[in-house]
Formats: C-alpha cells, structure tokens, sequence
C-alpha cells in the first residue's frame, strides 16, 4: 500500500465536502428570502375579511404645505383685555364676581364704598345751590356797570364769583362721572357713600385681585375682563424662520391638552423686533371662535410655509412597527379547499410631512410603483396585528 501524506488527507477531505457545502449554502439563502417575502403577508378568510371590513384605495398625488414648527399661547389684543378700577380708590362693599365668569356690557361687577363720595356730592349740591344766586348777581351787576350806576369793581367780583362756580360745578360733575355716580339721581338729593362698577363690554373675568372688605387704591387693579370674541394665536418664531413667514399664511394649531385636535388661524401682523430669546412674535386670527379657548393657554402650532405635490397615503393606512413604517397593499383572492382567501402585503414606506390626515409617502423599494398599489385604506392595524400575532405562533402568515 501506498503512503498517504497530510496533504493527501487534506485534499480529500475537501473534494468530499466541496459538493455538499455547495448543495446546502443554495437552498437556505432561497428559504431566508422566501420566509422573509412570507413575513410580510397576510392571509384573512372570508369570516375574517367580513369582520374586519377592510377599505381599499390608491396613493393619490395630493398638495401639502411645507410647515414650520413653533410654539406660542393664546391672547388677545391690548383693547380687549380691560382691566376694572376706581381712580379715588375705596373698600370693596359688594361682589360675586369670581374668574370665568361670563358678563355682558352694563352688568353689575363690584360696588365700592368711601365716605369722600358724600363729600364730593355735597360741594357739587352746594355749587348748584349757589348758581342761581351768583348768575343773578352778575347779571344785576352788568346791568349797574352798563348804566354807571355800579363801580367797575363790583361788576368784576360779581363776574368772577359766578365764573368760579360754573368751573367748580364743571369739574364736580366730570369728577363725579369718573366715579361713576349717576348726576340726575344727585341732583335729585340721591346721596351715596358707594359707588356700582358696571362691565365695559361683553366678556369674561379672567382674573379677581381683591375681596370684600378689601382697601383698593387708585393704582389697583379690581379684576380683568377679556373679550372672548377677539382671541388670536401669538406664536414665537426663531429669527432665522422669520424670512419663510408672511402675512395671510395659514396656521394650523392645537392645545396641549388635546393634540389631536388641529384648528386653523392665518397670520395677520409678523413682528418687527427680535426678542431677548431670539424670537419674534408672530400674530394670527382664528378662523373659527371656539368656547374652550382661553387666554394664556399654550398651542403647538405649524405655520405652512409653501406647498408642493407629493404622493400621499391617509394617516389610517399607514402603520408603524420596530420603528418602521408601512402600509398594505392587496395582493389577490384565491380558493384554498374550496374556501375564498384575501392576501396582502406588508410594504416598508418611508413617511413625510403630514396635514389634514394625510402624509406624504415614499417607498423604501424604490423598484415597486406606487401608482399600481392596491392601498388598504382602512383596517390596516387589524392586518398587522393578525400578521404579527401568527407569527408569533410561528407561521409565516396568517390562516
């Protein structure tokens, strides 16, 4: 027998495994890609198909804004925030006033109490007293004075005496209406140490600073009200966006506390000054009134900056899995034992902008056509759920 060496051995055992590496390597690249392709199908029966009420559609080109994000609150313009004071100041006697109340122009607010009003009422009574007296006075002198029976003296004091009670009466009566008393109730004898404050305009109290009992001086402020009808959205915008934003635009906004809602406003005043934060105020009218809108509240706001054509998918076809997003597209109805089977696909997207339930889609295969999609519309979740959870049970779709 002849002598075998190591490299001998070596090749041999190499020619003989050659053949069934290459046999295996083949078959299971084949079976990861077929169960990969298998992964993203899904297969409902007619029971199924029935309960799920699966809606198809297309990928339609539609046109959505470019969109800049910002932030701001809700406001309203300085004209219709008022706030309520009484410039001689007083104790607060009366009131039932508490914040979001809603008043109407000439409602009862707050009535305020200082013993000086009965002082103020009785100089104006006592100037009226006087007027009569006065008047034919100076009259009686000028005809005296006319005649050279009356020194020019007299006639001058005469003069100035009934002068200086016609601009004491005067500024009485504008002193009292800036208090708020009722002149013909005070010349009528109707003396008061209270004074009632009435609401400018419709509205709401936004916020009450005093109590009854309460001293508030001249400087104070009694409570705010703030005329609902007038709200706008005061948005910050970095200066750097500033050049992307214009007058007319259209705002799409929501409430912090529900950013599923959006509603709409349009830009009408972009401000001139940056602010220390490098921002500036951005100002837009609501396109509709809204009772929950309250001023101060914070919104998260999207100003549409521009807008352009783009293959878009409604916000209800598309579903998000391992960070991921997809959509499904139907593939065929086919008979299995005599029983009608609907399959579908699951497709990777890539997702773009959103707006008014839409958003723009593109496909991560950039081989496939869009346009040829069969879109489920609705009940997009119920086939990925049911795609996930057989495979969960360990086969590649669902039956």
């Amino acid at each position: 027998m002849k002598n075998i060496t190591f490299n001998h051995l070596i090749y041999i055992a190499w020619a003989l495994l050659t053949p069934l590496l290459i046999s295996c390597s083949s078959p299971v690249n084949e079976t990861e890609d077929e169960e990969h392709a298998e992964g993203n199908k899904v297969e409902l029966t007619q029971a199924q198909y029935d309960l799920a009420d699966i809606q198809l559609g297309k990928i339609e080109q539609r046109t959505i804004g470019s969109e800049l994000r910002v932030s701001g609150i809700i406001d309203v313009p300085p004209q219709s925030n008022v706030s309520i004071n009484l410039p001689y100041g007083g104790f607060v006697k009366y009131t039932e006033m508490l914040p979001g109340t809603r008043v109407k122009k000439g409602q009862f607010l707050v009535s305020v109490e200082n013993p000086q009003f009965i002082q103020f009422q009785q100089e104006y009574l006592e100037g009226l007293a006087n007027r009569e007296y006065l008047k034919a006075d100076f009259e009686r002198q000028s005809s005296l004075y006319d005649e050279k029976v009356a020194s020019g003296k007299s006639f001058q004091q005469a003069k100035s005496a009934y002068l200086s009670n016609e601009a004491r009466i005067k500024s009485m009566e504008a002193r009292l209406k800036l208090i708020g008393f009722d002149l013909r109730k005070v010349q009528a004898g109707e003396i008061s140490s209270s004074v009632s404050i009435y609401s400018p305009e419709n509205g709401s109290v936004r916020e009450v600073f005093t109590n009854v009992g309460k001293y508030v001086g001249p400087q104070d402020a009694i409570m705010n009200i703030t005329n609902s009808e007038d709200l706008h959205v005061e948005l910050s915008v970095f200066e750097d966006d500033i050049p992307l934003v214009a007058k007319g635009q259209r705002i799409r906004f929501s409430l912090a506390n529900n950013l599923n809602t959006w509603r709409e406003a349009q830009v009408f005043l972009v401000g001139s000054g940056v602010r220390e934060d490098r921002t500036v105020t951005v100002h837009g009218h609501l396109k509709e009134e809204s009772a929950d809108l309250l001023p101060g509240m914070y919104v998260s706001a999207r100003i549409e900056t521009g807008s352009h054509a783009v293959w878009a998918a409604p916000d209800e076809a598309i579903v998000r899995f391992g960070g991921r997003h997809f959509v499904f597209t139907f593939l065929e109805k086919k008979m299995e034992n005599g029983q009608p089977h609907y399959a579908y696909e699951m497709i990777e997207v890539n997702k773009g902008i959103s707006e008014d339930g839409f958003s723009e889609v593109s496909l991560a295969d950039p081989t496939l056509d869009l346009s040829a999609i069969d879109l489920v519309t609705q009940g997009a979740f119920t086939l990925l759920a049911k795609g996930k959870n057989s495979e969960e049970d360990g086969h590649g779709h669902g039956h």
